[in-house]
């Protein structure tokens, strides 16, 4: 028997849909305005997990040019049934005001790793939409409902819809409001099993911050109004543990083992704090985004779900019995010679897939042709991966020959169009080419180094440019030759990168920070960059006396 360590999806990888296919689970998760759409990992342990294909890998399937930052996919369910796959997804083009204008829309596929359908419009109600297959043979579409009138509460209760097997249209006129929550409010996310007699409605409340809870109901039936939350205590929630390693969870999905043990998969969080901030107040901040989770489950007495541990769930959990190890990475690392024509899987662009457009790779580098600024949301040359760890190095050889300062090649560490910085090569009337570090802070942007840019020496062909991330703080290095190194002396706040920090003032945040590759030139002339050898190195969780966690109790936060 093993040992699970939480979090099993390390960085942005929310909203988890957990099944299992025979001796396979898998998860499909949230990626937001991220292109490809639905991130999927496979295991047969459910602790060691592997990277696959996304389903959502062409403008047919997915279209978010334009997208608000943290629109586009919001939480994906994955279900099996009838020898295929099936998937449902939610493209969300507004994400603030009374307005959430949505389409859910509906692929299958016989194979996980695709060909996908072409999607099925389903409707707009709301969001978080998932699919129940009853064991009569009947398909009902499960999911939030949104409600724009100010005088009525916007998270309008769970409704149910009738789903036509044959021709995979919706019935609207068998929709019913099954669950309407608690007090808590905010329900969402729902997720609808047939167990014991019972039909069982797992469901989010309370907002996918600090607060966020997971409940369950359930009924014989599936009439409007029938289910009945579980008495005493919550299934999940950590907004009474703030000393908890993880945070934040809730949203999520059930899923039973090949021998009838139980675990549940859902969303959370790993705050950490600034010296000399209340570690209640603010409990913390989240620059990994919303990971996944995982808890064992129990069945009381009464036939009701309970997390082992209790409702605050365990940062080590214990393994499946019948579990067959799976292969992995032990960290996610990436050494990218861009030798391949497509990019890696690691590799994410924003709102529409890479293209002739961005640049090409393959031969040893990376091109990027310039388009618009970072606060871009429609033409962006931008490639970038997920922060996995607090602690890791990025570093990458760039180069670039830009002739006005409109024109940017370099490194980023960003989080959304509002919130990100940025090392690159530029041109002033002073010296030429130079490197600058930039940032953008609610959408106000500061150049750090001004007339003081770093000179590129006249001949100079590359410059290599390195952040190091060390959880509270990151930094940028360059090198003119690839083995000194110099730091920049402009240190940055990483919290600015964080789900809690954009809370404060948008109301999209659902992502969490990445690093990448970017080249701008809004000036139009479309100046293109190399890029070579990128290299991505994680420097663990940094397991020392001073990083804050108690590892050896292995559940709180602080010593």
């Amino acid at each position: 028997m093993s040992i699970i360590q939480n979090p099993i999806l390390p960085g942005f990888n929310a909203d988890p849909s957990i099944i299992r296919v025979e001796d396979t689970y898998y998860i499909a998760n949230s990626t937001f305005e991220w292109f490809p759409g639905v991130r999927l990992h496979e295991s047969k342990d459910l602790e060691h997990w592997n990277l696959l294909p996304s389903p959502l890998s062409t403008t047919a399937l997915l279209d978010m040019k334009g997208n608000p930052s943290s629109g586009g996919i919001w939480a994906p369910a994955l279900s099996y049934a009838d020898g295929k796959f099936w998937l449902v997804y939610t493209d969300v083009k507004i994400t603030e005001g009374a307005f959430k204008d949505m389409t859910n829309y509906l692929t299958t596929a016989t194979d996980i790793r695709g060909p996908w359908t072409d999607p099925i419009k389903l409707n707009g109600v709301g969001f978080d939409a998932s699919l129940f297959h009853d064991d009569d043979g009947g398909k009902y579409l499960v999911q939030q409902t949104w409600d724009h009138r100010e005088y009525h509460h916007p998270f309008n209760g769970i409704t149910l819809t009738e789903l036509d097997p044959k021709t995979l249209k919706l019935k609207p006129e068998t929709a019913r409001t099954i669950y309407r929550g608690t007090a808590v409010a905010l329900v969402e996310g729902p997720h609808l099993y047939k167990l014991n007699g019972y039909y069982y409605l797992f469901a989010a409340q309370g907002g996918t911050v600090f607060t966020h809870q997971e409940v369950v109901a359930r009924s014989k039936t599936l009439d409007a109004n029938s289910f009945e939350t579980a008495p005493g205590e919550v299934f999940l929630t950590n907004v009474d543990t703030p000393d908890s390693y993880i945070q934040k969870q809730g949203h999520g999905s059930l899923v039973s083992t090949p021998n009838g043990e139980w675990y549940y998969v859902s969303l959370c969080a790993r705050p950490w704090n600034h010296a000399g901030e209340s570690v209640y107040d603010p409990r913390g901040w989240s620059t990994l985004g919303r990971e996944t989770s995982i808890q064992k489950v129990i069945w009381d007495a009464d036939d009701w779900p309970r997390i082992v541990g209790g409702h605050g769930g365990k940062t080590f959990v214990e393994g499946p019995k019948d579990a067959i190890y799976t292969q992995s990475a032990e960290d996610h690392s990436q050494r990218d010679e861009f030798t391949s024509s497509t990019l890696d899987l690691n590799w994410n662009t924003l709102r529409v897939p890479f293209n002739e457009k961005m640049g090409t790779t393959g031969d040893g580098k990376l091109t990027l042709i310039g388009q618009g600024s970072l606060a871009n949301t429609h033409d962006l040359s931008l490639i970038a991966r997920r922060w996995q760890a607090f602690y890791f190095d990025a570093q990458v050889k760039v180069k670039f020959n830009p002739f006005n300062y409109q024109q940017m090649a370099g490194l980023t560490n960003y989080y959304n169009d509002r919130h990100w910085s940025f090392v690159f090569i530029t041109w002033n009337e002073i010296n030429g080419s130079v490197i600058e570090v930039g940032e953008n802070n609610r959408g106000k942007y500061t150049s750090y180094l001004k007339d003081q840019a770093i000179n590129i020496p006249d001949g100079t062909e590359y410059v290599w440019f390195r952040t190091r991330v060390r959880k509270e703080s990151y930094c940028y290095e360059y090198s003119f030759d690839g083995v000194s190194f110099t730091e920049i002396p402009v240190k940055l706040d990483a919290a600015i990168l964080s789900d809690d920090y954009v809370l404060q003032s948008y109301g999209g945040f659902f992502t969490g920070a990445f690093v990448g590759l970017a080249v701008v030139d809004y000036s139009g002339y479309a100046a293109s960059a190399e890029f070579y050898s990128f290299d991505y190195q994680e420097l663990g969780d940094s397991l020392t006396a001073n990083d804050g966690y108690s590892w050896e109790a292995g559940e709180s936060r602080f010593n």
